[in-house]
């Protein structure tokens, strides 16, 4: 938690494999967390149907952690499961699992009904809390912007009540612009806010969101994305017959560096 209050707050990128992972720790980050769209696009499943198990999201993030020694934050959608008790088990888990935070989503897993009523949501956060007494960060999160509800007077309602219930951190991906992102902010101080890139309608810098009071910033899926647009482009080349544009990447002495820092 100390890393959400200090001054300037940090970045917690998201990786999504053994190796992205020890290439986020070999660059100074502090902290990670997982992407439950890039895991689940890893296994090609889509995200937040219910495709991902706890156990699978816990094996993965155990790995990120075992190989990088960093604090690991799970992005574990609603909680995986239909009860505020099945919400507090993943918790519990999660913890067990030796993971220093865990976020929880008001989505229902459902395409006609993505987030789940205001009680029901906050009920989930209130047994995260509970389950957590204190041993691992619970991020409360809603996904009114990115669900097709910009509700901003909604979305801090859900935050406020969130943060009421005792969730440490708090986020909604994508709000539209930085007043609402400000709006935010301000509504829910002093717990620290995450921020997913930046508000809807520009990226903006490090160092513009932590003036607009963000304390954590994370990418989602966005590194991975990044990555197979590069992948994308080398099978094009490769389609082209372009062998050297196909097979131009990091050496595989580079890897085998950072592999063996993991297992060491």
């Amino acid at each position: 938690m100390a890393l959400h209050t200090r001054d300037g707050g940090f970045v917690m990128p998201n990786a999504w494999d053994g190796l992205s992972a020890l290439m986020l720790a070999d660059a100074g980050f502090e902290a990670i967390a997982t992407s439950s769209a890039a895991l689940a696009a890893t296994l090609g499943r889509f995200d937040g149907r219910h495709n991902i198990t706890r156990d699978e999201h816990l094996e993965h993030a155990r790995l990120l952690g075992r190989l990088t020694g960093l604090p690991v934050n799970g992005d574990f959608e609603d909680g995986y499961g239909d009860t505020p008790e099945d919400v507090a088990a993943t918790v519990e888990a999660a913890v067990a699992s030796g993971l220093a935070g865990i976020g929880i989503e008001d989505t229902s897993g459902n395409p006609d009904q993505p987030i789940r009523d205001f009680d029901d949501a906050v009920n989930r956060m209130r047994s995260a809390v509970d389950a957590a007494k204190g041993r691992i960060v619970v991020t409360g999160r809603t996904d009114n912007f990115i669900q097709g509800r910009p509700d901003l007077d909604d979305t801090i309602r859900r935050l406020t009540a969130f943060a009421e219930v005792g969730a440490d951190v708090l986020y909604a991906p994508f709000p539209p612009d930085l007043d609402a992102l400000t709006a935010i902010v301000t509504a829910v101080a002093p717990t620290p806010v995450n921020v997913l890139i930046s508000p809807a309608d520009r990226v903006l810098t490090v160092a513009e969101l932590q003036e607009a009071g963000v304390k954590r910033i994370s990418v989602g899926p966005a590194l991975y994305t990044h990555a197979m647009q590069s992948l994308q482009q080398a099978t094009q080349a490769l389609v082209a017959g372009d062998l050297t544009a196909a097979t131009t990447g990091i050496g595989f002495e580079r890897i085998s560096e950072l592999l063996a820092r993991g297992t060491n």
